[in-house]
């Protein structure tokens, strides 16, 4: 394990926004993990566990505590295609590895920033495909009860962009495991965006190695595959997540006008946010200060455009854009990245 006083956190998430910790941890193996978390909580600690940093927006008064950076790695494949890969290891990396070793399942989530045991966290879902729909069960040190527990698929709360993990510290997720199809067709297609990229039907499958492929050349002409050089990837990906109404509220949807609706398997029906941040007013490229923007590339992301933007400057900009929203059409939009130590 590395130890260091005193870290500016803001360098180790993708805003590049943020105060510093008192003390930063990086643990590379599971025992190590558990350890840190146990002595923290046993001398009443403050704990904040960091994974890549891609969905978090840490406060400038930083974290007045240990911070614990995964670092593990490792991954291993069965023959029948079931995965289980360390909660350290990235999470692109995953996927690439998967593509080429004939695994379909998590192709269409390919360029998402961030750690393998990050993602049961959100649910991360990208171009018709949600990670729920193949993890199996995830392996965690639980708080709670000082014990290691694998917990099953059923009881992990996959909900849209959420899951029970989200917003609660019970649990920190040491492990992930997955059960992909081999096949070296990706799954069927069910992103109309995805297809014409492909340039296949909906429910089609196309080549495992294309759909990444197509799916990496999307995110990047959206500024959602990080990249030094392009400021538009200085961002927590989409910062709002799409709103999901009750189909039944008529007078509501009515006030929406031609607002892009998606139906939801219960019946609610989910809308498209950046068209509703569009007509609220904030066009691409709109920004408060010059520093925090809306990505020239996405309406959903706010990043960091000069680098030198704070914690304060995007929530600032974030309520801006919740209250238009809210004021234009009577839909409080929801922020996707974890806010620790300061509030929207």
């Amino acid at each position: 394990m590395r130890h260091d006083e005193n870290v500016r956190l803001g360098p180790l998430t993708t805003l590049g926004v943020g105060g510093p910790a008192r003390r930063l941890v990086v643990a590379e193996r599971e025992e190590d993990i558990v350890a840190v978390v146990r002595d923290c909580d046993g001398r009443g600690e403050p704990l904040l566990v960091l994974g890549g940093g891609s969905n978090l927006l840490v406060g400038d008064g930083g974290w007045d505590g240990t911070v614990l950076r995964i670092a593990s790695r490792g991954r291993t494949v069965s023959p029948d295609g079931v995965v289980t890969a360390a909660a350290g290891e990235p999470w692109d990396d995953f996927v690439g590895a998967c593509v080429e070793d004939g695994l379909s399942g998590v192709e269409a989530l390919s360029g998402i920033p961030g750690l393998v045991g990050a993602v049961p966290m959100q649910n991360v879902g990208a171009y018709g495909q949600d990670v729920s729909e193949t993890i199996v069960s995830v392996r965690a040190w639980d708080r709670a009860t000082s014990r290691i527990v694998d917990i099953e698929r059923a009881s992990c709360g996959f909900a849209y962009r959420s899951s029970a993990f989200r917003g609660k510290d019970r649990h920190v997720i040491l492990g992930v495991t997955f059960t992909l199809e081999r096949s070296e067709l990706g799954r069927p297609v069910r992103y109309a965006e995805l297809a014409r990229g492909l340039d296949v039907a909906e429910g089609a499958r196309a080549p495992l190695a294309r759909v990444r492929e197509t799916i990496l050349a999307l995110r990047r002409k959206k500024g959602m595959v990080v990249d030094d050089g392009d400021p538009d990837t200085r961002s927590a990906g989409s910062f709002f997540t799409n709103p999901i109404l009750d189909a039944n509220d008529e007078a509501g949807l009515a006030r929406l006008g031609e607002v892009p609706r998606f139906p939801e398997p219960d019946g609610r029906i989910k809308v498209s946010a950046a068209w509703l941040i569009e007509r609220a007013g904030f066009a691409k490229g709109f920004t408060l200060d010059g520093h925090a923007a809306v990505s020239s590339k996405h309406a959903l992301a706010l990043v960091n455009r000069s680098g030198q933007a704070t914690s304060s400057s995007l929530l600032s900009l974030a309520r801006t854009i919740r209250d238009g929203v809210r004021d234009r059409f009577g839909v409080t939009l929801e922020n996707e990245p974890v806010i620790v130590g300061a509030a929207l």
